[in-house]
């Protein structure tokens, strides 16, 4: 008889993004995301950092200040890197994201083909990116449902 006591796709999928997260060198914002497709597959995973050959260490991390001395011009979200980093088509694919898209990742996740996005966190709800992007997936016919927490353990 099979064990029974195994973590669900949508835990071990979410489970990737959120460690995927742990790579992230911001500070205030670590978001992780992986990319399946139809047949449970994963064909892509990114996290938000700079943009290959810019240094860590010589960019700055900061989120207040001018508009050149912050992240915002800088960081390439998680949702770009995995699309970036995918191997494959994304045609009917689902995003897993631990936190809701921005109207920016929007488009580039609906240009993509991805049909669904699975999220944990939405800090941004309410925003004027965050109702653009509601408003364009919506628009795409692009699901999206959030899971508030994930259980890692099995006994």
């Amino acid at each position: 008889m099979k064990d029974k006591n195994y973590i669900s796709w949508d835990t071990y999928f979410m489970g990737v993004a959120l460690l995927s997260s742990y790579r992230s060198k911001d500070p205030s914002t670590k978001v992780g995301a992986c990319i399946v497709n139809e047949q449970k597959r994963i064909i892509g995973i990114g996290y938000n950092g700079f943009p290959y050959g810019c240094s860590d260490d010589e960019f700055p991390w900061s989120r207040d200040g001018e508009y050149l001395d912050c992240k915002y011009p800088y960081v390439v979200h998680a949702e770009p890197n995995a699309i970036l980093n995918s191997t494959t088509s994304l045609q009917g694919a689902t995003l897993y994201v631990t936190l809701f898209p921005c109207n920016e990742c929007a488009k580039l996740i609906i240009q993509s083909g991805i049909k669904e996005i699975v999220y944990m966190g939405d800090k941004y709800d309410g925003t004027p990116s965050d109702i653009a992007s509601k408003k364009m997936l919506s628009a795409a016919g692009i699901k999206t449902r959030k899971m508030e927490k994930i259980e890692l353990s099995v006994k």
